[in-house]
């Protein structure tokens, strides 16, 4: 199959969707289809490589081609969209693939006889996202404007309509789409994926002490607030004799100094450390230093319904107990007690207990450890790309 895939952002990107959108687009020509992922020009100089900085093997049929714009957002957006419509028209490749609601919406305002099919990947309700991200990331003035919530929910209308194939990463994001805009065919749940380490590197979960035996929780990701970083840093306070280790943070950003400001205060700053941002392919080797694994998303339509975190499934490849908010999509993946400790989102006093539990039993972190590893294999990028071919295939079926 002929896959044209479209990420209207600078490329290589070091936030998880740039990380998604590599390994998917990778994944899928490892399996021999013909990938052409279309993106804008990497705003660092000299440019990155993409294989390298994700570090993935250069595939031959996979290929990376950029568009480039004027320094104007709005200008740069409809250059994007015109130049990848005119793509896929004169190319006609097998079906378009994009996680874009706006160039989705774009594309399928032509007949479907003049444009290939298009397969929409949703990572959320966007009038629920565009309302609720401002109050998350404590930036109100960002609230969006009842005119822009009109628009962005015609958009989303016309994509489940039109969309030859729908593809949702949770099944409850499939469940609350079918809710507010009527059920439809061709509909695919295809959560995110992970890279499993070679089996020599993989470490088991009692082999995982810190160099002086301190049990080390750990947290991999961005430090926004409504991940529950600040949380997981008030539970370090409470879980005496636990360690601390935040693989993230952002230099660009002021999340990064509200953690340590926040760990100073606690008085945690010689039981915690912050890497800041590091390479997507070394998350795994800093993981290797840590006991247990946390997942403290707080409570909010994001996290209940539509995220599959990329964290999620490093941890479980990790083979590390993982203690992790209760919230439904989480629970798609982890199940309490069996394969993780699943605790109330947004208490410190719980996320501790929970914490202290797993440092106090070893058996119980190395049971919940192998458990949780055993699920990695349903979460590789390539289970993630053999989902996605019957969303393909569905899209091209007359």
């Amino acid at each position: 199959m002929t896959i044209l895939c479209f990420s209207d952002t600078r490329f290589p990107i070091e936030r998880a969707n740039g990380v998604q959108t590599m390994a998917t687009c990778h994944a899928l020509a490892a399996r021999g289809h013909k990938v052409t992922l279309v993106v804008r020009p990497d705003t660092e100089s000299p440019a990155r490589d993409p294989f390298a900085f994700y570090d993935l093997p250069r595939l031959p049929k996979l290929k990376i081609e950029t568009i480039r714009g004027p320094r104007s957002p709005r200008a740069r957006r409809a250059r994007f969209l015109l130049a990848a419509l005119q793509r896929a028209v004169t190319r006609k490749p097998d079906v378009v693939f994009t996680r874009d609601l706006g160039l989705a919406a774009f594309f399928l305002q032509l007949p479907s006889a003049q444009r290939p099919p298009v397969v929409y990947e949703s990572h959320g309700v966007s009038v629920v996202v565009s309302a609720e991200m401002p109050k998350l990331l404590g930036k109100p003035e960002l609230e969006p404007s009842h005119q822009k919530l009109q628009r962005l929910d015609r958009k989303e209308r016309r994509v489940w309509r039109r969309a030859n194939a729908y593809v949702t990463i949770t099944a409850a994001l499939r469940d609350e789409l079918s809710t507010r805009y009527g059920n439809r065919r061709r509909l695919f749940v295809v959560p995110d994926g992970v890279r499993l380490p070679e089996p020599p590197d993989t470490p088991a979960a009692s082999d995982a002490p810190a160099t002086d035996g301190t049990p080390v929780a750990g947290y991999a990701g961005h430090l926004y607030p409504w991940k529950g970083i600040d949380i997981f840093v008030r539970a370090l306070q409470l879980a005496q004799g636990v360690r601390g280790l935040i693989v993230g943070g952002h230099p660009g950003e002021s999340d990064i100094q509200r953690i340590e400001t926040l760990a100073r205060d606690l008085g945690l700053s010689d039981r915690l450390t912050i890497t800041g941002l590091v390479p997507p392919a070394e998350v795994s080797r800093h993981l290797e230093r840590t006991t247990m694994l946390v997942l403290p998303n707080t409570k909010s339509a994001t996290s209940e319904r539509y995220t599959s975190p990329l964290k999620l499934f490093e941890y479980l490849a990790a083979g590390r107990p993982i203690v992790a908010s209760d919230l439904p999509s989480i629970r798609e993946v982890l199940t309490d007690g069996e394969t993780a400790l699943l605790v109330p989102p947004g208490d410190p006093e719980a996320l501790a207990n929970a914490m202290a539990r797993l440092a106090a039993d070893r058996d119980l972190s190395a049971e919940l450890g192998r458990k949780a590893l055993a699920l990695a294999p349903d979460y590789t990028w390539e289970r993630r790309a053999e989902r996605l071919e019957k969303a393909l295939a569905a899209a091209v079926k007359k």
